[in-house]
């Protein structure tokens, strides 16, 4: 072998080397990013969560530290993994406290929260 075809081998091994670590590495930081931030279509910069039906600073579903806190003080359900004060399945009563702080800061109903949305899609179409 020559040293220009050497050279030329060497180099277009290299390229292809940095070609397939740029492309992998972009798409596992994509991913590890996608992890961190959580589904894209829920927003945590309003005042409420219309996922949970709580006001946002004090969602212990999409809080961890909130989360943490609660466990701390013994305020966690167990069986449904969130706040026992925001765990609406044993507590039905609990939503009506935080739908009347919606009420109260915007004068209107809080929208469904994610459940319920996906309760009435089910509702509405019919079942095969």
């Amino acid at each position: 072998m020559t040293r220009t075809s050497w050279t030329g081998a060497v180099l277009v091994v290299l390229l292809a080397s940095m070609a397939v670590v740029t492309v992998g590495c972009g798409m596992e930081k994509d991913k590890v990013a996608q992890a961190q931030d959580g589904p894209k279509d829920h927003d945590h910069s309003g005042w409420w969560c219309a996922e949970h039906g709580v006001p946002e600073g004090i969602c212990g579903q999409c809080s961890a530290e909130y989360a943490a806190e609660c466990k701390k003080k013994g305020d966690w359900c167990k069986e449904h993994d969130r706040p026992e004060s925001q765990c609406f399945i044993c507590h039905p009563e609990l939503k009506e406290k935080f739908a009347e702080q919606y009420r109260t800061k915007y004068g209107k109903e809080p929208p469904p929260m994610e459940e319920e949305s996906s309760k009435k899609d089910d509702k509405k179409e019919p079942k095969k």
